[in-house]
């Protein structure tokens, strides 16, 4: 492994949810033997296409202790070594976009505040998940403010896009690191399809015959995965819901969520899909986003 799979880099400031983000890299750094990088940004600016009054940051924030030495007691991460600080005045999207091409997860806090500064918060979350070179995990706890789950199975949603061959890749190497059941969800409702029709005998025709076809298509993402990693144990769950309904609800009962992305270059063009930003901003979990083309 060189060096640039060894790094979490954790991204502090502009943002809520620092320390337990700090906290939540440090165990998985100390448990994987991994670096842990701070990389403290002065500035939060929106991203283009958001109006603003410009950077969330212009003084440095008050909570210091972040940014202390390994060794000192006021850190909020135990052992996990060695641990790098560095505080920057660069735009924090842009800085931990450049920098997550060296790193092997970007991890962030979630964004717990309300308002103005709170929209703008979660677009720069956005921008960094969208393009960043690495996956990327928004660490939330349940219902959004409540403490971030150490226990439980990890959960990943699963479709017939590339985005969810990453994602259940990914799934199942965290499975396996942390040794907990994974559970796959395959949602697949089409409520398009159900408001075309209008009557519920069509709908439950069309139900009747989209069931086969939907269970063979989740068994074939499946396939091959269970051989790779023979000590996880896999819970399939099929749902007819919404996507994004069915994974926040298995995110109270998960202690991650593993979910595909698929984000273009550029604040402008910035598109994670609607599943994706739920989950980001509405998990009752920590979300670790995945785009195909981001290096793990």
């Amino acid at each position: 492994m060189n060096r640039r799979d060894r790094t979490v880099l954790v991204g502090i400031g502009g943002w809520d949810g620092a320390a337990e983000a700090v906290r939540w890299a440090a165990r998985l750094a100390e448990g994987r033997d991994l670096e842990l990088e701070l990389v403290h940004c002065l500035q939060t600016a929106a991203p283009a296409g958001f109006a603003g009054p410009g950077p969330l940051f212009e003084d440095p924030p008050s909570d210091g202790g972040l940014l202390a030495p390994a060794g000192d007691p006021a850190v909020p991460f135990g052992d996990a070594s060695p641990v790098r600080n560095e505080v920057y005045t660069d735009s924090a999207p842009d800085l931990l976009i450049d920098r997550s091409r060296d790193a092997r997860m970007v991890v962030l806090g979630g964004t717990g505040a309300d308002g103005f500064t709170a929209v703008l918060a979660g677009a720069a979350v956005s921008a960094v998940v969208s393009n960043a070179g690495c996956p990327v995990v928004v660490v939330r706890g349940r219902r959004g403010e409540g403490p971030v789950p150490l226990d439980g199975p990890v959960a990943v949603g699963v479709d017939t896009s590339p985005n969810s061959e990453a994602a259940i890749a990914a799934a199942f190497e965290e499975a396996s690191a942390r040794n907990v059941p994974l559970v796959a969800v395959h949602a697949w409702a089409d409520v398009v399809c159900d408001a075309i029709e209008r009557t519920a005998r069509p709908a439950q025709r069309w139900e009747t015959r989209r069931q086969p076809v939907e269970e063979q298509l989740f068994a074939q993402r499946l396939d091959g995965w269970q051989e790779k990693y023979p000590g996880v144990e896999v819970r399939r769950k099929l749902v007819r819901d919404r996507p994004r309904q069915a994974l926040l609800d298995e995110s109270a009962r998960a202690q991650l969520m593993v979910v595909g992305t698929r984000g273009r270059g550029g604040f402008a063009g910035m598109l994670l899909g609607s599943t994706a930003q739920a989950l980001i901003h509405h998990s009752s979990c920590p979300v670790l986003a995945v785009r195909p083309e981001a290096r793990r």
